[in-house]
């Protein structure tokens, strides 16, 4: 079987980098040298990708502008606008179901996620749950922990309330299939992590752990160690390169 089709949630306002999304989506904003849609393509494509659905709001036509259908990473892209109103990630994503299978990979624009997607869809095809999100060992060291994971599995997630035991975080890579989209409430506009928390609570979400820390521009902080992890990358590919760009 091939890789799974990729949802990507690049539709956010991005309130809180300020001016640098004023009239830039956050997935253009230049990181290591590159827009950071293109780091994160480009992972995509050598994982094995071939399918990306971007989910795009905010300033989505710049997007479009800059990928395309995708081909120069080897992949085809295609696109779900919000429209006029932006409708959370949940909505945005039961927007792009007409473009996705019966699995699909869910993650967000804004983040690089080194790890390897084949073990992640696997865990899925062998788990029995309509969906699983991949959980890092976190101990609040990046973000508030938000997962309770014991022996193996997601006992509850909770993006707004911890409780006592959650040492795990969300990392950021899920895979589920359109049921559960379709069982949420008909109102037009909610978050993703909604549905992962009632999804827990049923004891429908599978978990997997990983080993591999994530990396973010959601923030500031996120930005700066997004920025030296792929320039460490870049450095590997190509160190006379870099030496020269990182001179005077």
């Amino acid at each position: 079987m091939g890789m799974l089709p990729v949802a990507v949630l690049a539709g956010g306002v991005a309130s809180r980098l300020g001016a640098l999304t004023a009239s830039t989506p956050k997935s253009l904003l230049p990181v290591a040298g590159s827009p950071f849609i293109d780091w994160q393509l480009s992972l995509l494509a050598r994982q094995g990708v071939s399918e990306v659905i971007l989910c795009v709001g905010h300033l989505g036509e710049q997007i479009v502008a800059a990928v395309g259908d995708g081909a120069h990473f080897g992949l085809r892209v295609r696109y779900a606008f919000d429209g006029a109103t932006l409708r959370g990630t949940g909505g945005a994503l039961r927007g792009a179901l007409p473009l996705l299978g019966e699995r699909f990979f869910v993650l967000y624009g804004d983040s690089y996620l080194p790890c390897s997607f084949a073990r992640v869809q696997a865990a899925h095809a062998a788990c029995g749950a309509p969906a699983l999100m991949t959980v890092l060992r976190n101990e609040g060291r990046w973000g508030r922990s938000n997962v309770l994971f014991s022996g193996n599995r997601l006992v509850e997630y909770d993006k707004h309330a911890a409780r006592p035991g959650m040492a795990h975080i969300d990392f950021g890579l899920s895979v589920l299939s359109p049921g559960v989209l379709e069982s949420m409430p008909p109102e037009p506009t909610f978050d993703l992590a909604d549905l992962w928390r009632d999804l827990s609570l049923r004891g429908e979400l599978a978990g997997l752990e990983v080993s591999e820390r994530f990396y973010e521009i959601g923030s500031p902080a996120g930005i700066g160690d997004t920025e030296h992890y792929l320039r460490s990358l870049r450095a590997a590919d190509d160190p006379h390169r870099t030496v020269l760009a990182g001179s005077g």
